[in-house]
């Protein structure tokens, strides 16, 4: 379980030495390369495969999720010293290395890092909170075997807490529960534990309760071991163990009765002990395997505290990935074989295995692709062929590196299991990549739909190749970006998730591109149309030496029914042939020209039947552009006396809520 004691010397001067034994050699695309790292290895076998763990930690904005990320690289050694979201040295936390990241305090891109922990190896992907930049969550849950998810102690369940926890669903992925922020004032753990269950529906129970809360939280009680654990020293490197507090044992016994019947709920062999022996026939040992059998079975959410701002808690969470998360042979993961009619095929985390990987993210830059990849089955190797699932495409892999933020180290080698990154690998995200004597695919990740949508333009035309270029890396990368051009306004719009997410591109294209833009509401499709008859006679004479223009068009416009099946209607209803027939044609033709714009807004206008009763024709000067052109006066001069309106657009939405919420959101809507 937990040690004893950290030594905070021994901390920075195992990080010291990994800082000093990594070989760097420049920059590209904001990434930093190195040679040679230390702290780990990869998994090649099944007993290394064992002690890997692939975890991502999500919550809703502002729960601290990159600060509980940057403890877990100091505790382990991944770095040398603590760096804050918004702290005032200006360094900024490991894992927000954009600058924009920086600035807003704010995690805009989901960032890969692997650490040691005791003996696990575990792979981290720190993922955003706000619900912008989501497709970031939804990716990194789709190859990770586990999560945290963290809470504000005092927000408790936020609106994207329950959209992560339908990601995390979603890919079936199980996860341990953080409470953080215990230091907070208004800090009511338990009541998030009732809202995980309530909201959530999760068969949650705390494994931890706090030693004092807001300014007085100094640790907690572990209640499986029934042991206080306080965390002392500089940034919370000493843990002491210690007896429970006075005044806290009757908490103590409640809540652990609490975790032994959420577990009894859902696992034998803890209901039969708690039956034979009641509490005192239930062993740390029993509870400990019960609980990663239903966490790993998705029946139980484990719950953690603690304040990782605090240095409080964090190490406990770390030995709660080591004994509840799954490592990749106790995932179930699936492909589709295309030689076989997609007939599901069950991957086999085995290094000695052919290779099988998913390519879940990708970054375009200037010296190439950087291709994040997870291995599935099989082992990786440098110089290897692989082939595109689905395609007939093979290519030899040039350079496999492993990621710690924007940092890069190249590795020779990856067993099943891994999460790596690829570069010269040009694929699209949700790219299967195998062996080429395989034909497998895997489910792809599921893509929102953008929300809202903005115009935008570069300030300058020079800017014009620029601005394309730079969309096309940015669709590229973010396929919740999507970017047309109307074909009506003749604007290039910009859709996504949000005001923010649009507006950290536009920040973008002028930090990264030089390219300054301007952005504005899109141009509303207005249409208009008429509410009434009305008649026309439209003369068109023009005449400028030699033969002129010469037409009349004589008719009535009329609004077609509200049911009708088209937008619009031309009728001849002349008798005889006063407009010769060749000239019909032209008549419809300057007629649909009309429609393009109307004379209110100059939208389109919908709605009209226009009916041509009689005309006039000149032997010389009449022809098809005259009467083009005095079909045009004609509707114009028609359509201001039909009472015209503009008609604004009717949108269809579709609304989801919580059942809880329905009565509420209906009273809203009705309103």
């Amino acid at each position: 379980m937990l040690l004893a004691k950290y030594n905070m010397n021994s901390i920075l001067t195992r990080a010291s030495r990994r800082l000093r034994e990594t070989v760097r050699f420049g920059r590209r695309n904001n990434l930093l390369f190195a040679q040679q790292g230390q702290g780990r290895w990869f998994s090649t076998s099944s007993n290394e495969m064992e002690i890997l763990r692939n975890i991502g930690i999500s919550a809703h904005i502002d729960s601290g999720k990159t600060t509980l990320t940057e403890r877990i690289l100091f505790y382990t050694g991944r770095i040398a010293d603590v760096h804050e979201v918004r702290g005032k040295d200006g360094v900024g936390a490991k894992m927000d290395s954009m600058e924009l990241e920086r600035e807003k305090g704010i995690t805009i891109q989901s960032a890969a890092t692997y650490v040691k922990w005791n003996d696990i190896n575990v792979n981290i992907i720190d993922t955003p909170g706000h619900i912008d930049f989501t497709i970031e969550v939804e990716r990194a849950l789709r190859v990770l075997d586990g999560a945290i998810l963290v809470l504000c102690s005092v927000g408790g369940v936020q609106s994207q807490s329950i959209t992560v926890d339908k990601q995390m669903k979603r890919y079936n992925v199980p996860r341990i529960a953080f409470i953080n922020k215990l230091d907070r004032v208004g800090a009511s753990p338990f009541k998030v534990i009732t809202q995980l269950r309530d909201v959530l529906r999760l068969n949650a129970a705390p494994v931890q309760i706090p030693i004092g809360l807001e300014g007085d939280h100094k640790g907690c009680v572990d209640i499986i071991r029934k042991k206080a654990l306080y965390f002392e020293g500089e940034k919370g490197v000493d843990i002491r163990e210690d007896e429970i507090p006075s005044g806290l044992e009757n908490m103590v016994e409640e809540k652990r009765l609490e975790l032994v019947e959420a577990l009894a709920d859902v696992d034998d062999d803890i209901a039969e002990a708690y039956l034979e022996d009641g509490e005192d026939g239930i062993s740390e040992e029993l509870m400990v395997k019960a609980i990663r059998r239903q966490t790993i079975a998705r029946t139980f959410v484990p719950v953690f505290m603690g304040s990782a701002f605090k240095n409080k808690g964090v190490q406990a969470v770390l030995d709660g990935v080591r004994d509840y998360l799954p490592n990749p042979k106790e995932v179930e993961n699936f492909a589709l074989d295309q030689s076989k009619d997609e007939e599901e095929t069950l991957l086999k985390s085995e290094s000695k295995e052919k290779f099988v990987g998913l390519a879940f993210k990708l970054e375009k830059g200037r010296y190439g692709q950087l291709t994040y990849l997870r291995v599935y089955q099989g082992s990786l190797k440098k110089g290897q062929v692989i082939k595109m699932g689905g395609t007939n495409k093979t290519v030899k892999l040039p350079r496999i590196v492993r990621m710690h933020a924007n940092e890069m180290e190249d590795v020779a080698e990856v067993g099943s299991g891994e999460i790596v990154a690829m570069f010269g690998v040009e694929c699209s995200s949700g790219t299967t990549f195998c062996d080429p004597s395989l034909d497998l695919t895997m489910t792809s990740i599921h893509v929102p739909e953008a929300v809202m949508s903005l115009a935008i333009k570069p300030k300058s035309t020079k800017d014009n190749d620029t601005f394309s270029k730079a969309l096309n890396r940015f669709m590229f990368e973010d396929p919740t970006l999507r970017v047309e051009v109307d074909a009506e306004t003749d604007e290039t719009l910009i859709s996504g998730m949000g005001e923010l997410h649009l507006d950290i591109y536009c920040q973008r294209l002028e930090r990264e591109y030089n390219c300054p833009v301007e952005v504005g509401r899109p141009k509303v499709s207005y249409r208009e149309t008429l509410t009434s008859r009305a008649d026309f006679s439209y003369l068109h004479k023009k005449q400028s030496g030699g033969s002129g223009q010469y037409g009349r068009v004589i008719g009535y416009l009329e609004p077609l029914p509200e049911d009708s099946k088209v937008s619009f209607e031309f009728a001849n209803e002349m008798i005889g042939n006063a407009i010769p027939p060749e000239f019909i044609p032209a008549i419809e033709k300057g007629f649909k020209e009309a429609l393009e714009e109307g004379e209110l807004s100059g939208s389109p206008i919908q709605g009209v039947r226009f009916a041509l009763t009689d005309g006039q024709a000149h032997a010389v000067d009449s022809n098809e552009i005259a009467f083009r052109m005095a079909t045009r006066g004609a509707f114009r001069q028609g359509f201001m006396n039909s009472n015209p309106i503009i008609l604004e657009p009717i949108m269809k939405v579709d609304v989801e809520v919580p059942s809880e919420f329905q009565g509420n959101t209906v009273s809203a809507l009705s309103r």
